[in-house]
């Protein structure tokens, strides 16, 4: 009896699971009529597709890794000062849509660009040079997250026996560092290979005429309602994403927690905080360029035509539906957060407390397998598995597809939280007569008040930013704010385009803010 409570919210964890992630991917599957497969496998457009996907996928990823590996080490190993801003400006890019690094390109590098006019630049943007550089703008923020997490766990006594033994700085590097970083450069290949791939934000406003897997799965749909086309692309875009899961599953199986016996020191370095505060600087420099553009172009009348200081196109921007968009997206995100912190929390704790059983691994597994669905997936599948219900059009089915898309960060990080406490809590409670559901109300959750603050933040951002997987089933009264970006772009609305941008980033940063005070006052009360 003490225990139905639990068992109850465990059935229907596992019924969501069930209908919301198993259910409509095996819909997807259903529908594809196999005289489309060679339809499109031998289209002309195929193969190159293919290439152009698998190209602009490995370019982004070497550079944003390689890119946040060197940030990550100059905020973990110089003596610059303003680590804590230069990690916060780093992630900046994360609080916007993809779709918005490529129009800030656009407004700086087109045609009539900012700098393009201003210094007389010429980039060939359109094309992968374009979506490139899109991609590393937004792609490089997951790995830096990752790298500077890692870089807090490294022992010192390694580097220090090996300065013993006469090794040189880059033999350190090379021997110590890569070699503790292998595991999380894995992940972070995976993580940020898989971000790019399945994104089309970037590569619609910025392809031009290289067409992308995403982006041809976009308009087939969208455009051409080809449903069995639609899947059949949506399979291809989900096989690299699977791999990249499996692969990075069994690197994270693999990795043990080590042990520090003494943190790492910073010894004085001229020459090393210098280009540490060059690199800083000039990354810092290129990420707040876009986000600056789209609040310059927010408050001029006419780009570029009268740059005039006006806030006519905020007024116009209000004028198209922003107010009850922002709505949409604020009762989206809220709504997925909080209901994604309760979601993500018990199916952590059954999973992580709870004796290994054939139930509890098949929860997991469909509780991370949300990392291998791309968004613009996910939304086809809910379309084909929940046409004609009665929360299709709603915003409720919104909220649901955000709440699988965003599932697995909060879970693992949850999962993980819980796994540090004793294994044997649980036998003493039930010797004691306490049941599950007060050992989470009463030990659990006063000790991961924390923890939850950053699950919450997590889906929130992810909800109000996202275009792939809501894109298929919003409609005109529940549309989020982030579809106004492609469709105000369409119309050419450069200014209100921007002005939406800077909205919904104002959005995030102030849930960031909050979050941080929430995080400050735990503290400081515990």
């Amino acid at each position: 009896m003490r225990n139905r409570s639990y068992h109850s919210i465990r059935v229907l964890i596992i019924v969501f699971l069930l209908i919301s992630v198993v259910a409509p991917l095996i819909t997807l599957l259903c529908n594809i009529h196999v005289g489309d497969i060679p339809k499109i496998i031998d289209a002309p457009q195929f193969w190159p597709m293919i290439f152009n996907s698998l190209l602009a996928s490995a370019l982004a990823t070497a550079i944003s890794v390689t890119l946040a590996l060197a940030l990550a080490w100059c905020v973990n190993r110089s003596s610059i000062k303003m680590k804590g801003l230069f990690s916060v400006l780093f992630t900046l890019p994360m609080l916007i849509p993809s779709i918005s690094h490529g129009m800030g390109l656009v407004l700086l590098f087109g045609d009539n660009g900012l700098l393009t006019n201003l210094f007389g630049v010429n980039l060939p943007l359109y094309g992968l040079l374009g979506v490139v550089i899109g991609e590393v703008l937004y792609s490089f923020p997951v790995a830096f997250l990752l790298f500077t997490d890692t870089f807090q766990y490294e022992d010192y006594t390694i580097y220090e026996a090996a300065e013993v033994l006469g090794l040189s700085k880059f033999n350190q590097f090379d021997c110590i560092t890569l070699a503790n970083m292998k595991r999380p450069l894995l992940s972070a290949i995976f993580a940020v290979f898989t971000l790019v791939f399945t994104d089309y934000g970037v590569p619609l406003v910025l392809g031009g005429k290289m067409m992308t897997i995403p982006v041809y799965m976009y308009r087939e749909v969208i455009g051409l309602l080809d449903f069995s086309k639609g899947a059949i692309i949506g399979i291809l875009l989900l096989i690299p994403a699977v791999i990249a899961f499996i692969a990075d599953l069994r690197n994270k199986d693999g990795q043990r927690s080590s042990t520090i016996v003494r943190a790492y020191e910073i010894h004085p370095n001229k020459v090393r905080d210098g280009l540490s505060y060059l690199l800083c600087i000039v990354t810092v420099v290129l990420i707040s360029l876009p986000i600056l553009t789209f609040v310059y172009l927010s408050v001029v009348k006419q780009y570029p035509i009268d740059l005039s200081f006006s806030l006519v196109n905020v007024a116009k921007a209000f004028d198209l539906g922003l107010g009850m968009y922002l709505i949409n997206s604020l009762t989206i995100a809220l709504f997925s957060a909080l209901i994604g912190v309760l979601l993500t929390y018990f199916a952590a704790y059954i999973t992580a407390r709870s004796k290994r059983t054939f139930t509890t691994m098949a929860l997991h597994l469909i509780s991370i397998l949300s990392l291998a669905i791309p968004g613009i997936v996910l939304g086809l599948s809910y379309v084909l598995f929940f046409k004609g219900s009665v929360i299709y059009g709603t915003l409720a089915i919104l909220v649901q597809v955000n709440l699988v898309h965003f599932f697995a960060s909060p879970y693992l990080l949850a999962y993980n939280s819980f796994s540090n406490f004793n294994e044997n809590l649980e036998d003493v409670s039930m010797t004691l007569g306490i049941s599950r559901m007060r050992m989470l109300s009463d030990v659990y959750m006063p000790c991961m008040k924390e923890t939850l603050c950053e699950m919450f933040s997590y889906i929130f951002v992810n909800a109000m930013v996202t275009i792939s997987a809501v894109s298929f089933l919003a409609n005109f009264k529940t549309m989020p704010l982030s579809l106004l970006i492609p469709q105000f772009d369409s119309q050419s609305l450069i200014e209100a385009t921007a002005f939406i941008s800077v909205v919904i980033l104002a959005v995030n940063v102030l849930m960031k803010i909050a979050v941080f005070f929430v995080k400050h006052r735990i503290k400081r009360y515990e």
